[in-house]
């Protein structure tokens, strides 16, 4: 206890207040760990919403990516063709019950990028390990998709790893127009990682700051390259009463840096 205490001073005091919170939230026996009924249907509901809307704008052949849908499209795509990143919060305005629904969108620009290069390598090879990645393999390849394992390791304060399979599916939408939808299948947090005792926790004995996943991907040929955007869409446990704004804050703050480095790795590629 006193190292402890040694390192939240070592911190400062904002930081070392975030940090604590979370170690009391870790540590404490807390109801309702895995998802309960409700939640899953409320997820599936916040999930079939969001399909629905993006297949609404699949139908029109004017515009393509998700941020050409909004008021700002033509300022967003300035900022985007001059090299930086776009991470923006989202909400389908679906309610889901004992739970947080983590809903980001963001887009890339990736100068002198070809749409075929770009699709070939996502459609055959693993994800590169990076930050978030660690270790990334194709468990098996289907026309049009693929099964990917991949270790997630998530960090905020605390470091959160896990194993996760993914069913992916691609999709050449129109002439330089492509995307894919990639959707979590499994989901578990290791501990003990690197150790002889490492092992996949059980559902209902994890933390709950990951439990479903979900990416959607459009890619798009512009002038001098491709804009990649994805809007990715997970599913957390909710947080104690009185602790929502440190907690809540950190598991989207989360979010939000793992959709920045998945744009930031997709750049690399391109």
């Amino acid at each position: 206890m006193e190292g402890r205490h040694e390192m939240l001073w070592m911190m400062g005091f904002p930081q070392a207040v975030g940090l604590g919170l979370v170690l009391t939230v870790a540590g404490a026996d807390l109801t309702m760990r895995w998802p309960s009924r409700e939640s899953v249907q409320g997820w599936q509901r916040y999930a079939a919403a969001v399909e629905a809307r993006r297949t609404g704008e699949g139908r029109d052949a004017r515009r393509f990516l998700a941020l050409d849908f909004l008021p700002d499209a033509a300022t967003e795509r300035r900022t985007l063709m001059a090299g930086n990143l776009v991470v923006k919060s989202m909400d389908a305005h679906v309610d889901v019950p004992s739970a947080m629904v983590h809903h980001w969108r963001g887009a890339v620009f990736l100068p002198g990028a070809a749409l075929e290069r770009l699709m070939g390598s996502l459609e055959t090879e693993a994800p590169p390990a990076g930050p978030e990645v660690l270790k990334a393999a194709v468990l098996s390849r289907r026309p049009g998709g693929m099964r990917l394992f991949l270790r997630l390791q998530r960090t905020k304060f605390v470091t959160v790893v896990y194993n996760t399979e993914h069913e992916v599916t691609f999709a050449r939408d129109a002439t330089g127009r492509a995307s894919s939808v990639s959707v979590a299948t499994k989901i578990a947090e290791v501990t003990d990682v690197n150790r002889p005792s490492e092992h996949e926790l059980p559902p209902g004995d994890d933390s709950g700051y990951l439990w479903r996943l979900n990416a959607y991907w459009r890619y798009q040929v512009v002038p001098g390259g491709v804009i990649a955007e994805c809007e990715s869409i997970s599913l957390s446990r909710d947080v104690p009463f009185g602790l929502g704004f440190v907690i809540g804050g950190l598991i989207r703050g989360t979010a939000q840096e793992s959709m920045t480095r998945a744009l930031e790795e997709i750049r690399k590629r391109g």
